[in-house]
Formats: C-alpha cells, structure tokens, sequence
C-alpha cells in the first residue's frame, strides 16, 4: 500500500457545486493537475482555473446526452491500478493511461427527484451510471486512491493532504472508501426502492435499506449498549427534521420517545383544537385537547402526573409563553412543537436542560411509510399503521347508541388507543385521557392498571370518585370475554369501542346490554408491539 505518494492527479465530476470552487483552487495551489467533465469542468473554468476534459483523455466526445463520458479505460485503467504491480504500470505505460490519484464525485441528484414527485422517465434519467463505477472502482484500489462523495470531507482530504507531504495516509484512504462503498449502496437502496414502489412490488425480492448518521448516541436504551442515530433522508416533520433551539444532546430513549410523542399529537389536526400529548418510555401517559394550548397540557397533565414527571411533551400548535410557563414547573426531558412564540423561547431558556425541538409542521397521519424491526436472522417490514376511521365507519351493536359526547370521545380514544403498546386500553373524558393501561399481558389487566391509575390521580386531585366516572373506552383490539369490558363498566365507562371480531363478539354485546353501555365497533385493530 501507497503510504503518502502526493497526489498529482485528481478528477472532479459532481452534480452539487457545493465548496467545488475552494477545493478546485485549493488543490490547483497544491500543485495537482484537474480533469473534470460536463458542467464541473465549466463552473472551474469560469472561476479562472486550469481544467483538462476528460473528453481529451479519452478522446472520445461526452454522448448521449452525457450518459456516456467516464466508463472508458483510460479513466478507469488510471483509478484502478495498481502502482507498485510492475504489470499495471506497463500497461499503463503501453496505452499512454496517467493515474488518477484522487476522485471526487457526488451522484446525480436521483433522491432529490424523487422527493421533488419527478414522473417515471425524470428518475430513470437521474440514475446515475459512471459516478457509481468510479468510485466503486477508486474505492477498491484505495491502497492508492483517495476517493471523496461527501462535501462534508474536501477540507479533510487537503489537511490529510498537508499532514503527509500532499499526499493522504492510508488509515484516511481506507475510511473514505467505506463512506464511498456506503454512498453507492444508499444510492442502489434508494433506487430499488423507489423501482419496487414504482411497479407495484410491495414484497420485492431483495430489499435494501440505508441512512445517514444523524448523531453518535452517549449509549442506548442502558449505558452498556453503543447506539447511533441514522437519517434516511425524508422530509417528515419530527424528530429527525427538528430543528433543537436549546438543551442537551438527545439521547437514545429521548429520540424514540419523542417520535412516539411527536407521531400521536399529529393525530389531532390544530385546526381542531389544541392537543397536547404527554409520552413515557414511548406510551402516552395524559393525551387531551381543549380550546387553547395550555388546557390542554393541564388536562393531559391531570391524567397522570406522577408518569409525567420527566416525560416527553409534543404540541399541535405553535408553544406560547402561558402553555411554556405551566411546563416548566416540573422536570421535562423534551418538548417538541410546531413552532414557539418569542415569550415561550424566553421561558425556556431559563431551563438549560430542558430540550426544544421545533418541526415548523406537524407529522401527516396518514401518509405511507414502513417500519423495520430487526429479529434474529433477518427483518420485519410493514407499512407504517396509517389506519383511521370517522363516525360513519362504526356499527352500533348494542340496544343504547352513543351519545353525541360519547362518540366524539370515542373517536378521541381510539386515535390515542393506536399510539399505546398492546393490550392497550384508553380512558377519556371530555377531550382527555383520564386512564391508560398498555403493554399488558391480558387485556383485563390493562383495564385494572388504568382504572386503578385513575383512582390515585383523583385522590391527587381531590376528587371523590375516579377520573373514569362517566369517561368512554377505547381497546386497541377486541375484547375475548366480557371481563375486561365489566371491568371498564366498573371504572364508570359508559361506552366503548373496540374492533369486534371475537368468536364471543356476541356474549360480549349481551353484557354490555345488560350494563346499560353504549357499544361500537371499528372493524379494525391498531396492535402496537
């Protein structure tokens, strides 16, 4: 392996002009000679530098319409060989093949286009050909070649460059062909992807999946476990697009909780009403929406205020100072919103630790996506749980309908039932959650957790009779017996909703009957593991 050889040769073929400028003039003062192609070549010549085409190297015009310029040996003879294999070097001296010591490329702009909603033949013309096969090539021979795809790495190629007599050392070449081998497998991911979607292949043969490191992570879910958090370029509002205005560094659980915060607030649309939800170790713990955005967050904080002690806060509307002031009197790890008025951003700043993350938008519910799960030999892949239901997509099974009240309550509980772990169970009252029972073994279980949660939180608040008094139910699945639905009956629900769908739909129907409960049924699950 070449230790430090100066380089004397570089081409620059890139579709972002980001920085080109300085790196061209930079390595032009360092001596090294420039080919370039297309409109590289141009944006160098016109800021007064030297520039070679390669179009002379090769001696063959760039054609059909620039698909055709760099796949010829005469580059890929100069970034593959071998220079100390005394067979590469005659070769190279018989065909009249000068080295290209360094590469730089970055790829036609195909996720670009695609983001944008380019039609079929605009992506394919964006796929790009030569770029790939360079820097595949250069990666491989880096025992000699630097290879750069990433902007972020010009001014660390020219310092490498300066530490070692113009040339880079080895350790360096080596980790920027992984970064080059890693660019071109996104690169393939995003286009099979895109291809699998574009013809109708939900179930594709071989799927490939890649992101971007966002952030290196302190540690996981416990100190033990090394984590990284990974972008995959989608312009989503939420976690990964935020924009942080203060407090430390996101930490691994604060960045899942958080997205679980941020994808169950944008359930709510603002035109609605203000939403606040209230998110612990990734289930909501208080959920509620009310007339304005400080309301909101003391309902959702009177369902459970002991879980919501450092707890995760996500907001519909744009934080203004009255809701900031009531958050900050308890310890919260995170509040995420759409936006936050000048007398918020004051208040918070006061709270150094406190995180601010700001989306400018909420999450669209309803939008496709999939989501991965790692097990033992492969992975899971879904579709994202992009299930909602309206009014008139409920059957009345029971003797009672519900009424007005009840059924906008149990529309509100079924929105936040979707975002809690399995068995899930959801009390509301009013616009607010006032019992949450999730991720327990049996569905009756959830029940008693929430009613029994329900009953602390009014002996907290005073009251005499608990927050389920008069509240509806919401079951992210259907009941198999009665009770579990009893069970709710004697927490003071009076209306539930559930999927149905059990061989004992009807034995449950009858009891509710004959508790005088209102019943609906949704023909859909929301399982959440």
């Amino acid at each position: 392996m070449t230790e430090h050889a100066p380089i004397t040769r570089a081409l620059l073929s890139v579709s972002d002009k980001t920085g080109l400028i300085d790196l061209g003039r930079a390595l032009a003062e360092r001596g090294v000679e420039l080919l370039s192609t297309g409109g590289t070549a141009k944006a160098l010549r016109e800021a007064g530098l030297s520039v070679r085409d390669v179009a002379d190297v090769t001696g063959f015009p760039e054609m059909m319409d620039g698909r055709v310029k760099t796949l010829h040996p005469m580059v890929h003879g100069g970034l593959l060989a071998l220079r100390d294999n005394a067979d590469h070097v005659a070769a190279m001296e018989a065909h009249g093949i000068g080295p290209i010591d360094l590469l730089v490329v970055n790829l036609y702009p195909f996720e670009e286009t695609v983001a944008r909603g380019g039609d079929y033949d605009d992506c394919v013309e964006n796929i790009d050909i030569g770029g790939p096969a360079m820097i595949r090539a250069a990666a491989k021979n880096h025992a000699h070649v630097t290879v750069v795809v990433d902007v972020e790495d010009y001014g660390n190629v020219l310092a490498d460059m300066d530490q070692h007599g113009g040339g880079t050392c080895p350790k360096f070449r080596r980790k920027l062909a992984q970064t080059a081998y890693a660019r071109t497998a996104a690169y393939d991911a995003a286009v099979s992807t895109w291809l699998a979607e574009a013809i109708g292949e939900a179930t594709p043969r071989r799927r490939a999946v890649a992101g971007t490191l966002a952030q290196t992570l302190r540690y996981g879910e416990n100190p033990h476990q090394a984590a990284a958090f990974y972008t995959d370029g989608s312009d989503r509002p939420g976690v990964a697009t935020a924009r942080q205005v203060q407090g430390k560094e996101l930490s691994y659980n604060n960045i899942n909780d958080t997205d679980a915060a941020f994808e169950l607030v944008s359930e709510f649309a603002p035109e609605d009403g203000a939403a606040c939800a209230i998110i612990k170790h990734a289930n909501p713990c208080g959920v509620a929406r009310a007339a304005s955005l400080v309301e909101a967050y003391r309902q959702a904080f009177d369902c459970d205020r002991t879980s919501a002690f450092g707890g995760i806060i996500a907001l519909n509307q744009p934080l203004d100072g009255a809701t900031a002031e009531e958050i900050a009197g308890i310890f919260t790890e995170v509040v995420i919103a759409p936006g936050a008025d000048d007398d918020a951003l004051g208040i918070f700043a006061k709270k150094k630790n406190l995180r601010l993350l700001l989306t400018e938008g909420l999450a669209d519910p309803a939008s496709a996506g999939r989501m991965i799960k790692q097990v033992a030999g492969g992975y899971l892949v879904q579709d994202k749980d992009t299930g909602r239901i309206g009014a008139d997509d409920l059957r009345v099974v029971t003797k009672r309908a519900p009424t007005d009240r009840e059924m906008s309550d149990m529309l509100f509980a079924w929105k936040v039932a979707k975002h809690v772990k399995s068995n899930a169970i959801v009390y509301v009252k009013d616009g607010a959650t006032v019992g949450v029972g999730a991720g327990q073994m049996s569905r009756v279980d959830s029940c008693r957790i929430a009613a029994r949660k329900s009953q602390d939180m009014a002996e907290t608040l005073g009251l005499s009779s608990p927050l389920t008094q008069g509240s509806v139910v919401a079951s992210d699945a259907f009941f198999p017996f009665a009770d579990g639905l009893m069970t709710a009956a004697e927490a003071g629900a009076t209306a539930v909703i559930h999927p149905g769908g059990s061989m004992r739909d009807d034995d449950v129907i009858a009891a509710a009957d004959a508790a005088g409960l209102a019943m609906v049924l949704t023909g859909m699950r929301h399982f959440r593991h």
